[in-house]
């Protein structure tokens, strides 16, 4: 298969893993799988959150796909698409689990206008702690924080955690990092 095809294969899986993720995540794990994204939503108790186990399930498509492509002769296409869904792991991995949870410390801080925003919408989502009433859904591509905060209000802040020492959360609607 000619290279430049498979690197568009590559980055289209890419881009549509940011759909894909925003599908799962407002329908699925603040639906039926809360059972399990719940904790997310709640201060941590240790290392690991029941959370942890959506990155697991969501690797699963990504091994098939490089072990079909690489050994079992399903072709480049689907090695390009099993390392285009490992790509988008590990973007989501280094923005959502060490930029903005910080389970990795660091001491990044947020300058561009891209970067401010979607960190900020990404608080604004953890502001809620209930199955509904949560508001950005996406990880990669956000409403603008202004936006966010104007649909919290008009739901009249309902399932918005109250501020408290160990987890403040500011007027602003921003929670720091967990």
């Amino acid at each position: 298969m000619n290279l430049v095809l498979l690197l568009l294969i590559f980055l289209a899986t890419v881009v549509a893993m940011e759909g894909f993720a925003y599908v799962m995540h407002r329908w699925i794990m603040h639906g039926p799988g809360w059972f399990l994204h719940a904790s997310h939503h709640r201060p941590r108790l240790g290392r690991w959150e029941a959370n942890d186990l959506y990155f697991v399930i969501f690797a699963v498509p990504s091994i098939l796909l490089l072990l079909g492509g690489v050994q079992w002769g399903w072709g480049g296409w689907a090695t390009a698409m099993g390392a285009g869904i490992a790509a988008y792991g590990a973007i989501y991995l280094g923005f959502h689990d060490i930029i903005v949870h910080q389970r990795v410390k660091n001491r990044y801080v947020a300058r561009s206008p891209y970067m401010k925003r979607i960190v900020q919408a990404h608080r604004l989502h953890h502001v809620v702690e209930t199955k509904e009433g949560t508001v950005s859904f996406g990880f990669l591509v956000a409403p603008r924080p202004e936006d966010l905060k104007r649909e919290l209000a008009r739901r009249n802040r309902a399932g918005v955690r109250a501020p408290s020492a160990a987890d403040p959360v500011t007027p602003a609607g921003q929670a720091p990092p967990r």
